[in-house]
Parts: structure tokens; C-alpha cells; sequence
């Protein structure tokens, strides 16, 4: 496919999409359970290939972004619309979520209906529930267009996981206050990803159900209506929960469980690591500036960006939400992580190396002045003394 447009200056310029077919790369996480119950029974029913999906997704991944290295190049300004009007790409989207509710549901067969040891049943859902929170990818792009089916589509694939709250949330709360000490979303400066979860989880989910409530409350109607998207997507989850439960035994509770819990927990490392000690400064009308791309970390990492359609681009996507993925832009003077996602996941699963890592680049963007930094207020006397200033005595964070 080739897309044409005139610049302003009457010249025709030609452009092709390199990447168009490579989107296909965004259906690997979907196919992968189906693959590991092929290993199981090609190997003679070894519960050793119930630890595929987390080596594929913190290993193998970080492994081929680091062997294919990074995509620098922006396809030109004059075709982007026609980049946006192809309905290609949508589509792609859309085909994504039958294939993750196949994974889903062959991931669950064979968990409910293999003698697994414990140790390999835990595995299974630790490992599918950290590649189905992939769906949360799908959702969040389908989630920012404007029309009511993908809306619709966004919502259907966040119930995989259990995860009724997210776009409202997202587009209403994070995408607001992003990069800032109010968004439970952003991370802080010395701050673990830990300690990150036990704030943003319910602080997202609190977030998320008071603009719902708002929402319904501009309308006249309660929390409890038939229209409150939340409920919606929770009553879908449960539902599946209960046919599945029904179907295989009480076991895939804790099935069920870990497997939500790990889908939400890769939302979780996506927004550790993509806003990690970034602050936009308040203006002296008191409100914080405007989201400029600086104000997200992002990472060009070719297979990992295919496979989540460039979340990766994160910068641009915060400073233009509406901007369709396959024209997401890199910049040359964006805060850079060091890998893609699943690198900089595993890397911030040892918080004294992410720190290692991860704080000389946050003072580095903030020009050596750490009152520029979105910093957690725990650590900010230790973090101040150990780079060589003196904290203020207040913070407003």
C-alpha cells in the first residue's frame, strides 16, 4: 500500500508503509497459549512447557528487541491522514479480540482439564495473565477513538481480564493528570514498582468509578443503572467466571485470580516505567502545563512496539491521544528507555537495579534539579542527599 499526498509546496510525495504487514506481529501474545499446549503434549505431557509463556514474554521478547534493535523513522506529516483513514489497520484491531478470547478460553481448557502440578497450574496462570494483559493495549487504543463500536470493542476486551474501569479511567483521570504527584498512575522518583502498585491499583480503580459516577450523575441516574459502563464490564467478567467455574471445578477460582490480578499487574509495570519521575511544572496560574512528549519515556524497540501496536511511542500518544497508532512519531529528544516494555519490566522487578538505571536518566531529563522531578516523598530526604543537594523543606508532592 502506498499513500500519496501533495506537500505545501505543490510537490507529490510517495510513501510506504513498511510496517503494515509486521502489524501482524500485534496477534503474537493471543497466540501463545495455543502454542503451549502443543509443547506440553509434543513433549509427552511435560509441565515443564507450562513455563513458556513467562520465559517467551521476559526473555525471549527482550531478547529479539535487543537483536532487532530500534525504528527511529516517522512516516511523512502530508500522509498521516490517509494513514488514518485506512481501514486496515482498524480492522486489525478488531481482529485482535476474538483471537485473545480464543487464547483466553483455550488457556483455561487446559488448565481446568490437565493433571497439572500445582507448581505448573500456578505458572499457567502467572504466565497467561501477564500476556493476556495485552488485551488492556487493544482496549486502550480501541478505547480513545470516538465511535461507539470500538468503544463497544474496548469494553469487551477489558472484561478478558476483569478490568471494567480502564478506559474511563484512563481517558478521563491519567490522561488528565499525567506526570503528576495527584495521578496514582505516574510513578514517582524511588518509588518500586511495588510499593507503585499498592497506590496506583486501587487509586485507578477509586478514580475510575468516581467519573463513572459523575458521568451517570449528569444524567440523572445513579451508580447502580443499567448504563453504567463499570458494572457493564464486571457483569461480562463474572459471567465468564461462572461458566467457567461451572464447567471445570472450584480449582479455577484461584485460576481465575491470579490471572486477572497478573492482567492488571501488566498495566501496572506499563505505567511504572512509562512516566517514572516525570513532573510537569505548575504554572503560576497554579494548573500544570500542557502534556508535552518529553513527558513520557519512550522506547523504539521494533518487536515489542509490532506487538503492542507503539504503545512504545508513548510520547507522542500523550501528547496527541487521538493519533492513531500507526502514525505514532518519535522524536530525537525524548526521554529514552533502555529496552522495550518487557526488558524494562523485568528490570524494574529488581528495584536496586532499575534505580541503578533508571534515576541518572530522570535527573539527566530534569537538567540536575531534582525540585523538577516528580519524587517520592518517602525517599526524597535520601534521594536528595545521595545526588548531592539538599531537599526543600517542603514539598508539594
Amino acid at each position: 500500500m502506498i499513500f500519496r499526498a501533495e506537500t505545501a509546496d505543490g510537490k507529490t510525495i510517495a510513501y510506504r508503509d513498511g510496517k503494515r504487514f509486521l502489524w501482524l506481529l500485534s496477534f503474537t501474545f493471543g497466540l501463545i497459549a495455543p502454542i503451549t499446549v502443543g509443547l506440553y503434549f509434543w513433549k509427552g505431557q511435560n509441565p515443564l512447557a507450562c513455563l513458556f509463556p513467562i520465559a517467551f514474554f521476559y526473555i525471549f521478547i527482550p531478547a529479539l528487541d535487543i537483536l532487532s534493535g530500534e525504528d527511529p523513522f516517522n512516516p511523512p506529516e502530508e500522509v498521516v491522514p490517509a494513514m488514518a483513514e485506512d481501514q486496515f489497520y482498524r480492522r486489525l484491531l478488531h481482529a485482535t479480540v476474538p483471537v485473545f478470547y480464543f487464547s483466553f478460553f483455550v488457556a483455561v481448557w487446559f488448565a481446568g482439564s490437565q493433571p497439572l502440578p500445582w507448581w505448573a497450574f500456578i505458572a499457567l496462570a502467572f504466565g497467561f495473565g501477564v500476556l493476556h494483559g495485552d488485551v488492556l493495549t487493544i482496549g486502550h487504543e480501541l478505547g480513545h477513538k470516538t465511535n461507539a463500536t470500538d468503544q463497544r470493542l474496548a469494553q469487551i476486551v477489558n472484561a478478558l481480564i476483569g478490568y471494567g474501569h480502564f478506559c474511563i479511567e484512563h481517558n478521563r483521570g491519567h490522561h488528565v493528570h499525567v506526570s503528576t504527584p495527584e495521578d496514582p498512575a505516574s510513578s514517582r522518583m524511588g518509588e518500586s514498582i511495588y510499593a507503585f502498585a499498592l497506590r496506583e491499583l486501587p487509586g485507578t480503580f477509586k478514580r475510575g468509578v468516581a467519573h463513572e459516577t459523575e458521568r451517570l450523575r449528569r444524567k440523572g441516574k445513579s451508580f447502580w443503572s443499567l448504563e453504567n459502563e463499570v458494572l457493564q464490564g464486571y457483569a461480562m467478567t463474572l459471567a465468564m467466571a461462572a461458566v467457567i467455574i461451572a464447567l471445570f471445578g472450584p480449582k479455577m477460582i484461584i485460576f481465575l485470580v491470579i490471572h486477572h490480578f497478573m492482567g492488571w499487574y501488566a498495566l501496572t509495570q506499563a505505567n511504572y516505567v512509562e512516566h517514572y519521575g516525570l513532573l510537569r511544572q505548575k504554572l503560576p496560574n497554579g494548573k500544570y502545563q500542557p502534556v508535552q512528549p518529553r513527558h513520557s519515556w519512550n522506547t523504539n524497540h521494533i518487536i515489542s512496539n509490532l506487538m503492542v501496536f507503539h504503545l512504545q511511542r508513548h510520547s507522542d500518544h500523550h501528547a496527541n491521544a487521538l493519533r492513531p497508532y500507526q502514525a505514532l512519531r518519535n522524536f530525537p529528544d525524548l526521554p529514552r528507555l533502555p529496552s522495550g516494555y518487557p526488558g524494562c519490566y523485568g528490570l524494574a522487578a529488581i528495584p536496586p537495579l532499575w534505580f541503578r538505571v533508571m534515576n541518572p536518566k530522570v535527573i539527566d531529563w530534569a537538567g540536575g534539579d531534582l525540585s523538577k522531578v516528580n519524587m517520592c516523598p518517602r525517599h526524597k530526604e535520601k534521594l536528595y542527599a545521595k545526588y548531592g543537594a539538599t531537599a526543600p523543606a517542603a514539598s508539594a508532592a
